[in-house]
């Protein structure tokens, strides 16, 4: 049985130049990976007529139950200007201890990590009471539509049952060890277009300008607080992104006012229950100043939580036996895979520090490396006792 280094496939990861919705090779390299150490892969691809094909990768070794499985993703975002870079942000470079390029952090470090703690495991256990498996996309940084989301539905059509799920994300905002993510507030993005009738600014009386109608309503809906959080999770917040008229004459009422909104969101609402109070409020406030509206809507996922049980509290005990930090347990920062996951299983989200994702110089300490791998592995351990 092949051992794999998790600082040496970090960098084999990193080599490709993954950015989203681009695969670049990386998920048949992981693949073949995971096959020279006996698991069994499917690589997935899923398309729509309005975004490229995407590559996924389902991997399992075993036919047993408990099925631990880890999920990843191994699109990138764009790098930026290369030049704003100390390296080439494919051409992963180690300098003073840490590991530099484009996925270091977010999130092929990780991956590289759970890999080489699995390989460790089944050199010493290859017949163990169960099965580990891996769910890979490369549409996590994108819009995710034809990645891990599409991934959960093929396996639940074909009863395919997870018993629990680590999610690499890196979730430490500053040290390893600090936080394991048990949950995640919901997204909920929204256009408002609201029409009123175009014409000359000296004659107001013959038009109807939109912007005062759509600046009352995103005053309305900043006015009203959503909640004021739980003991599980902070309070929800809607935030405009951009506010467009698209009129570039100074003489001109606009026919249109468009603007854009997102919503983060607690286990106190659903995507629906938000629809409802937007619209409400929206057509109330177009009905009285004689306007027509239309809202549209992309759902990204509603908020869930994992109740602590044993496994958490399992792996609590070992990132802070290795680490010698305490892990909060959290649901704070963006969305993550985990909200499509939680649908077939229980999942937590432990990975690296997130300090440099996105950012020029993405790096990782080499220590963490190690002693993520380590956590991993006992983690892997302990489950299958």
């Amino acid at each position: 049985m092949t051992i794999i280094n998790e600082l040496h496939l970090s960098k084999e990861l990193i080599r490709f130049p993954s950015i989203t919705p681009i695969d670049a090779g990386a998920i048949n390299f992981l693949s073949k990976k995971l096959k020279k150490l006996g698991f069994n892969c499917k690589i997935l691809e899923f398309k729509d007529k309005k975004s490229k094909p995407i590559k996924n990768l389902y991997a399992r070794i075993g036919n047993k139950r408990p099925n631990l499985c880890y999920a990843g993703h191994t699109d990138v975002v764009p790098p930026g200007n290369y030049q704003d870079w100390s390296v080439n942000p494919f051409k992963p470079t180690v300098k003073k201890n840490y590991l530099i390029g484009r996925g270091a952090n977010d999130m092929k470090s990780s991956i590289a990590c759970f890999v080489a703690a699995t390989s460790k495991f089944l050199q010493k256990n290859r017949r163990f009471n169960g099965s580990i498996s891996f769910l890979i996309t490369g549409d996590e940084e994108g819009h995710a539509i034809n990645g891990t989301k599409k991934v959960v539905d093929y396996l639940s059509k074909k009863k395919e049952k997870i018993d629990f799920c680590i999610v690499g994300e890196p979730t430490n905002p500053n040290k390893l060890g600090e936080m394991i993510k048990i949950g995640r507030r919901g997204s909920l993005s929204g256009k408002i277009e609201i029409t009123g009738t175009q014409g000359h600014i000296a004659y107001p009386h013959l038009t109807n300008n939109p912007i005062n109608t759509l600046v009352s309503i995103c005053r309305k809906l900043k006015e009203r607080k959503l909640d004021k959080g739980n003991k599980n999770f902070q309070p929800s917040n809607l935030e405009f992104t951009s506010i467009n008229v698209d009129n570039k004459a100074h003489n001109v009422i606009p026919a249109r006012a468009k603007a854009q909104f997102n919503i983060r969101y607690n286990n106190l609402h659903t995507s629906s229950s938000l629809k409802k109070k937007i619209n409400l409020i929206v057509k109330k406030i177009s009905k009285k100043n004689k306007c027509k509206f239309k809202v549209d809507y992309i759902e990204n996922g509603d908020a869930f939580l994992t109740k602590p049980e044993k496994t958490i509290y399992m792996a609590k005990r070992i990132i802070k036996k290795i680490t010698k930090v305490t892990p909060k347990l959290s649901t704070t920062g963006g969305t993550s895979d985990a909200r499509f996951i939680k649908k077939i299983s229980p999942c937590l989200e432990f990975g690296l520090v997130n300090k440099t994702m996105h950012k020029v110089d993405e790096c990782v300490s080499l220590g963490d490396l190690k002693k993520l791998t380590k956590i991993y592995n006992d983690f892997i351990i302990e489950y299958f006792k």
